[in-house]
């Protein structure tokens, strides 16, 4: 059983606080969604923890199994279990799919056989595998691609970023399968930042936690999307916004 754990996260971007406190833990297996208004951090956080330059950490803790990733470099946090899969899919010429798993370290052994079969699975044409990274690629396939990445590399955690943003109702469903497999082949924690409940009737959540103004007001199981569907978020603004 993995563990994250966030605690007390401040984080600043072009001068301004963002974060000012976030918290959350979560085990390997579970499903946790976060979810709130724009301008509440969401997006900060993945790239905060993903270690994207610019996004400058004031003070608090990221740590999987009791390691502190936040002194690591984007790389080692990738080694140490931690997957992101972004909004917008950056195209990478010259790069073909297989080298960049290769270079995130995965086993060679039948790689572009597993590949295929991966493919397969999220209904992807197999051809894209021969292109270089998302160049050419819908929305869509992008997405599917990245399960593809996620499938080979097995993370402890997959931090989504707005996963379902420009998903038709296929690709939607076909990502959301994938990564509910995850959470029980090999007990994948998936993190899954959204603004939309259609993702979730897709992929059932084990917790959702509701952001605003840089921190969790609000925590809950399932049922909180139907306060959330029926309230807005109006309802967990702090009072001084």
């Amino acid at each position: 059983m993995s563990t994250l754990t966030i605690a007390g996260l401040r984080v600043e971007v072009a001068g301004k606080e963002v974060l000012k406190g976030f918290d959350l833990s979560m085990q390997s297996g579970e499903v946790h969604v976060i979810m709130g208004p724009n301008g509440s951090g969401k997006s900060t956080l993945a790239h905060a923890l993903s270690g994207r330059p610019g996004y400058k950490v004031l003070d608090g803790s990221v740590k999987i199994d009791g390691v502190e990733i936040l002194d690591l470099s984007p790389t080692e946090r990738a080694r140490h279990g931690l997957f992101l899969a972004m909004q917008h899919p950056m195209e990478v010429p010259g790069v073909r799919p297989i080298d960049l798993l290769l270079a995130a370290g995965a086993d060679q052994h039948d790689l572009r056989e597993r590949m295929t079969l991966e493919a397969q699975s999220v209904e992807l044409r197999t051809e894209v595998l021969d292109r270089f990274v998302n160049v050419d690629l819908s929305g869509g396939e992008r997405k599917r691609a990245e399960m593809v990445q996620l499938a080979i590399l097995r993370p402890k955690f997959a931090m989504l970023d707005e996963i379902d943003s420009g998903l038709d109702v296929d690709a939607l469903g076909a990502v959301a399968r994938r990564l509910s497999l995850a959470t029980s082949e090999w007990n994948c924690g998936v993190l899954a930042i959204t603004h939309f409940r259609r993702l979730l009737q897709e992929l059932t959540p084990t917790m959702i936690h509701v952001v605003t103004d840089g921190r969790v007001v609000a925590t809950g199981g399932p049922e909180l999307a139907d306060v959330l569907e029926r309230d807005g978020y109006e309802p967990f603004r702090p009072v001084n916004s």
